[in-house]
């Protein structure tokens, strides 16, 4: 039988058993409907109240401005569009980066079809948004600045700190999309200067389909959803009680133990991290070296094609992506490494192996044994490693 070793953490997480027995009873038990103001629906409203508790807690929010969405995509959007059309009379400008999840940048290409200027940031060789830039692009226009916490695809950590004070100089709301930071970095959103955060909970062995927004207190975002007083008005639709259960639960598991998932996932990672410059030639880690998610590792690898590399190491009991998950079914090159400057021919070899609190030393070791393999293998095939080879 095949060893089975899943790295693709950033796509999605395993639910724990402990988030899974905090969900269970709200399916069969605790059934009642949150807006109902019998003692069975009382219940579920309490839960919720408590599980938005805990996500406040681990951001340093208030619960008031915790509002429960369907997903981390669904708050960028609410964020975004809420933004937009609640202050386009002040203004119609956008900035955010080439290198966002598509999440956000479908979104802005969306408020761009519909009469909003948007800016998209360069990054250097490392994904960092070019700050100088973004300070040239601010005009009296701007009403909102979006910039990922950190890349879901090469890992980097944006200076959120700085872009934040930037925002809050020139008075313009400031979005990030938490996502892949959230259960990985702490986070204190005062001292950040974030008016709005997008969180998902399946990214930290929670269940999927449920995410969160934070709105600061003061902030004018447009209602997303109409029909309900749910969420305080401004998302209609019955509460996915078990989800949400389930989610407070992850984050409180997650902010207990930060600090030994980072530092088991940072040792892991600096251990794939150089046994695969020693045991590869031609490789390349994208992403900035240090200051990047603590599991996250991306390579390129030269004259070889990632959608054959990923067929391989499933062949061996390996799960690894060439980047978002939401792009996996794509042929075009990721956009994340053209923008950090890759040719299409490497970015077209890019492997992202992400790593999670179940994975073992053990583990990477025999990734990177049959990851020489395989890239020896597949380079045997290739004309312009052949003539690599000959020199």
């Amino acid at each position: 039988m095949v060893k089975q070793i899943y790295l693709d953490n950033a796509a999605t997480t395993p639910v724990k058993k402990e988030v899974l027995e905090a969900m269970l009873p709200y399916f069969t038990e605790k059934y009642g409907n949150p807006s109902s103001i019998y003692r069975l629906g009382q219940a579920t409203r309490a839960a919720i109240d408590d599980a938005r508790e805990k996500v406040a807690k681990a951001i340093n929010a208030n619960s008031r401005e915790i509002f429960f969405t369907g997903g981390g995509s669904e708050a960028d959007n609410w964020a975004i569009k809420g933004i937009a059309y609640a202050n386009k009379s002040k203004g119609n400008h956008i900035i955010t980066s080439k290198i966002e999840h598509h999440g956000v940048l479908h979104t802005c290409e969306y408020l761009e079809r519909n009469g909003f200027e948007v800016t998209y940031l360069d990054v250097d060789k490392n994904g960092i948004v070019d700050i100088e830039q973004l300070k040239n692009t601010i005009t009296d226009k701007t009403i909102l600045i979006t910039i990922m916490f950190a890349n879901n695809e090469i890992g980097t950590i944006q200076p959120i700190k700085e872009i934040g004070s930037i925002a809050k100089e020139n008075r313009i709301y400031f979005h990030t999309d938490a996502v892949q930071a959230i259960g990985n970095i702490k986070i204190d959103l005062d001292e950040l200067n974030i008016d709005l955060l997008s969180m998902s909970a399946h990214k930290l062995y929670g269940p999927k389909g449920v995410g969160a927004l934070y709105i600061r207190q003061g902030v004018k975002l447009h209602p997303h959803i109409h029909g309900g007083a749910q969420e305080k008005n401004r998302r209609a639709g019955t509460e996915n009680v078990p989800a949400i259960v389930g989610f407070g639960k992850a984050v409180e598991l997650a902010y207990e133990t930060i600090d030994e998932h980072n530092r088991k996932l940072m040792t892991l990672r600096d251990k794939l991290i150089n046994d695969i410059y020693k045991k590869i030639e031609y490789v390349r880690l994208n992403g900035h070296p240090e200051n990047r998610l603590p599991g996250n590792v991306n390579f390129s690898f030269e004259f070889i094609e990632g959608e054959s590399l990923l067929l391989s190491l499933d062949m061996v009991g390996i799960s690894a992506s060439s980047g978002s998950a939401c792009t996996s079914g794509s042929l075009d090159p990721s956009h994340v490494l053209l923008a950090i400057g890759l040719p299409h021919e490497i970015a077209h070899g890019s492997l992202r192996l992400t790593l999670g609190d179940f994975n073992t030393e053990e583990e990477m070791d025999y990734v990177v044994e049959n990851l020489e393999k395989i890239v020896d293998r597949l380079r045997q095939m290739s004309p312009l490693y052949e003539n690599v080879a000959k020199r």
